[in-house]
């Protein structure tokens, strides 16, 4: 396993493993019904810079020269800031001052907001490595804490998220979902 920070150039990948994680949050973030269109915009925002979705936040593991996994990754406190140039695209697109995007992280924590794993590399320990890596990221930093949220009904990935140590603190409801938002203190 290869581990690297992405480039612009794997947003067409970087894309369908978003989607495929996010799920509907996807339809949402791009105020786009059709597959092409929501991977079209995501991978927009994954090319660029400055934006939560974007190939600064996002580390990659390759095996044997294809992209078996990503995670990404950013301080609470910037989830706002990072979310400017979606809110801004949604508000242009319907014509809407009042749209905002959902409060995912709390301000102290570096955040886990997507870890997607290929399919045909589930089971290979992929999601750990990339879990741990986006960990020592977190320590190198200085982050003390790091959260994610799992779908409540996705109990694979909080049976892993508990083997890594996370526990859960509380609920939260994102696209009308219920989350649980699960911690890591770093030592």
């Amino acid at each position: 396993m290869l581990l690297r920070q992405a480039k612009p150039a794997d947003a067409p990948i970087s894309a369908y493993l978003i989607r495929l994680a996010i799920q509907d949050i996807a339809e949402a973030l791009t105020d786009e019904q059709e597959e092409k269109a929501i991977l079209d915009v995501l991978q927009y925002f994954f090319s660029h810079p400055n934006n939560r979705l974007s190939y600064e936040n996002t580390l990659i593991i390759e095996i044997a020269g294809n992209v078996a996994g990503l995670i990404v990754t950013y301080l609470g406190s910037e989830a706002e800031q990072l979310d400017r140039p979606i809110v801004k695209r949604l508000r242009e697109k319907n014509n809407n001052s009042e749209i905002m995007t959902e409060k995912e992280a709390e301000p102290g924590d570096f955040y886990i907001d997507t870890v997607s794993v290929n399919p045909q590399y589930w089971g290979k320990g992929v999601g750990t490595a990339l879990i741990e890596a986006a960990e020592l990221l977190g320590k190198s930093k200085g982050h003390r804490r790091m959260s994610l949220n799992v779908e409540v009904k996705n109990t694979r990935a909080h049976r892993l998220y508990s083997k890594l140590g996370y526990k859960s603190v509380n609920c939260r409801q994102i696209n009308g979902h219920d989350y649980e938002y699960m911690v890591k203190h770093l030592s």
